[in-house]
């Protein structure tokens, strides 16, 4: 499962220092708006400590963590629904991302210009969340359109679908995202298709300038969702020495976090596998059942699953070897029905 987020923002506030720090990538930053233009996509590793821990043990030759994809794209202005700057014409990029960290500049610096001339992180955060509101009411009154043919031409789903429809756009008139007509996930699978930016999980990267800023803007702020704070500039930085160098500013990078509460929002765990001199870390939903789990790897093991054999890694790495835990009875055989854990290490057997 290749999990991908969406970057957004106002221009100049650290999207595309924070897209340079995650994936180590030249990338065009500089003080004007809209220096990006095409959207910048990049690979970034998900590390997880258990993953090498596990590799060490049983000397895998090759190590392959899950990854997580990231786009940023143009900075969103005030009226960009309107046609106000460039960024609103890119987020069809990011329709099909699987949630969305927004960049807020939460630090003073008067060299780095800002849109709207002065700091104010809760003003920047409504000003982007009406812009994507508005592109997703577009988005809903375009399908309404083809909703009327539908429903005149007698299909069954028509009318459902409409009453989903204007419940959203109610919401969207009034300048509050999609999340706020607390949809089923029955009436959710209806416009699934529609990709609408406000219903995707979210959540707020403040750009601080050091520990002072830490957490002040945040509690000032009814965000309702998940944020970090990161200082992108030394992230930034840190990201362009070479490794021996950086090593001692390891344990400052936070970078990390970022990662973790996009796993927290997602709802999504992590498993193991060992095979073939490989160990590999998979993200799944949490909830998955064994073969579902399987089929991120080949839907073979979906299709064809006999059984699995399951332990976790911390058990694993205790026993020091698969026939030890065997022999232990901690390595378990589990059915169809099993339901994946965080931390599991599984052989599948198809």
């Amino acid at each position: 499962m290749s999990l991908k987020i969406g970057i957004v923002g106002l221009p100049n506030v650290g999207k595309s220092t924070l897209f340079k720090a995650l994936t180590h990538e030249q990338v065009n930053i500089a003080n004007f708006p809209f220096t990006t233009i095409n959207p910048n996509i990049g690979i970034v590793k998900v590390l997880d400590e258990r993953l090498y821990k596990l590799a060490e043990a049983f000397k895998s030759k090759k190590i392959i963590p899950a990854t997580v994809e990231f786009v940023d794209i143009a900075g969103l202005v005030k009226g960009a629904h309107e046609g106000a700057g460039l960024g609103n014409q890119f987020l069809s990029h990011i329709r099909e991302v699987d949630a969305i960290a927004e960049v807020v500049r939460a630090f003073e610096n008067p060299d780095i210009i800002h849109v709207e001339k002065n700091i104010n992180p809760k003003r920047d955060i409504e000003t982007i969340q009406l812009e994507l509101a508005m592109a997703d009411l577009q988005t809903i009154d375009k399908h309404l359109v083809k909703n009327e043919k539908d429903l005149k031409s007698g299909k069954k789903y028509a009318q459902e679908e409409k009453i989903i429809l204007e419940r959203v756009k109610s919401v969207l008139e009034a300048g509050d995202l999609a999340t706020k007509a607390n949809l089923e996930q029955q009436e959710i699978e209806f416009i699934k298709d529609l990709h609408l930016l406000t219903l995707k999980p979210f959540l707020f990267v403040f750009n601080i300038s050091d520990d002072k800023t830490k957490n002040q803007y945040p509690n000032h702020i009814d965000l309702k969702t998940k944020s970090v704070d990161l200082n992108l500039q030394f992230e930034a930085e840190l990201s362009e020495m070479e490794k021996t160098e950086s090593k001692e500013f390891e344990h400052e990078s936070h970078l990390d976090e970022l990662i973790k509460t996009a796993y927290e929002i997602l709802g999504l765990i992590t498993f193991f596998t060992l095979v073939s001199d490989e160990a590999h870390s998979w993200a799944i939903k949490a909830g998955l059942t064994a073969p579902q789990a399987g089929s991120v790897i080949h839907t073979d093991f979906r299709d064809k699953f006999i059984r699995a054999e399951v332990i976790n890694w911390q058990k694993l790495l205790e026993c020091g070897s698969w026939a030890n835990a065997r022999i232990k009875g901690l390595l378990r055989t589990e059915g169809k029905g099993y339901v994946v854990c965080d931390g599991d290490v599984i052989e599948f057997k198809i």
